[in-house]
């Protein structure tokens, strides 16, 4: 594995690689690029990087920016600045007939990606897909809170008492856990809704998901393979929405079934 970096509009972005790349490797589609989701980094997916690669494979993990050791976008960012990012990232890297792996909210850019550049994509992988965003009590409360919280900032155990409230009352946002710009970025990531566009994908997709999943419920890998002709459904029996860290061994394997 080597880390490298490069500017990708106008940020400096951190990736690793994992194995060789094969030279003008336009019809084997033996490149894998893999998206993290929300929150996580290239570092928790070096062992299914690694896993890949001994067989063969050459994969490529960036760090969003916001997240592991790329830069942080200097305004707030949206879903399509974000698909925008990837879209430059494969173009800068001459990446054209490559396997797309996405996770979570990496999944979601996935999704935008297969529909947008086809052509470019040899297969699509969507792991416990985030690509449903419906407007809920939770995001309105999550919208009023940023904009009125921060008057309140100058008081008291401030700081204390909203990470209870997010801990206790708002328990599986990660809006908690987001600082600065990045907390802006997440209000505009959770109120795009993909469903509309699994329909329009017609790469050959794989799902894979953990009937144990609590963020994304398995119930969305369902409506995913409906929505995608002729899409391939895997469960994997007790593992939950982290797959990448909790069952790497399986993930890759299953990954590699089906590359």
């Amino acid at each position: 594995m080597i880390e490298q970096k490069l500017f990708v509009k106008n940020l400096e972005i951190n990736y690793k690689v994992f194995g060789k790349r094969i030279p003008f490797d336009t019809t084997q589609g033996k490149t894998l690029l893999v998206l993290h989701g929300w929150g996580s980094s290239s570092d928790r997916w070096h062992k299914i990087g690694q896993a890949l690669s001994e067989k063969g494979f050459y994969v490529i993990i960036p760090d969003m920016p916001g997240f592991g050791q790329s830069e942080t976008p200097k305004t707030p960012w949206n879903f399509n600045n974000y698909v925008g990012f990837v879209q430059e990232f494969t173009k800068i890297l001459n990446l054209k007939n490559f396997s797309l792996l996405g996770h979570s909210f990496g999944g979601a850019i996935a999704v935008k990606i297969a529909v947008d550049s086809p052509q470019k994509i040899n297969k699509l992988f969507l792991v416990a897909c985030a690509y449903m965003r419906r407007k809920t009590v939770l995001k309105k409360v999550l919208a009023k809170i940023s904009k009125v919280v921060r008057v309140f900032s100058f008081l008291p155990y401030y700081l204390l008492v909203r990470k209870v409230f997010y801990k206790f009352i708002i328990k599986k946002s990660d809006y908690i856990y987001t600082k600065g710009i990045m907390k802006e970025t997440y209000l505009k990531i959770i109120s795009e809704d993909l469903s509309h566009h699994l329909s329009f994908i017609k790469v050959p997709t794989i799902i894979i998901w953990g009937n144990k999943d609590e963020s994304t419920p398995i119930e969305n890998a369902y409506f995913i393979n409906k929505k995608i002709s002729n899409s391939k459904l895997i469960i994997i029996p007790d593992a939950d929405h982290n797959l990448n860290q909790k069952a790497p061994e399986i993930l890759s394997e299953k990954v590699l079934e089906n590359l």
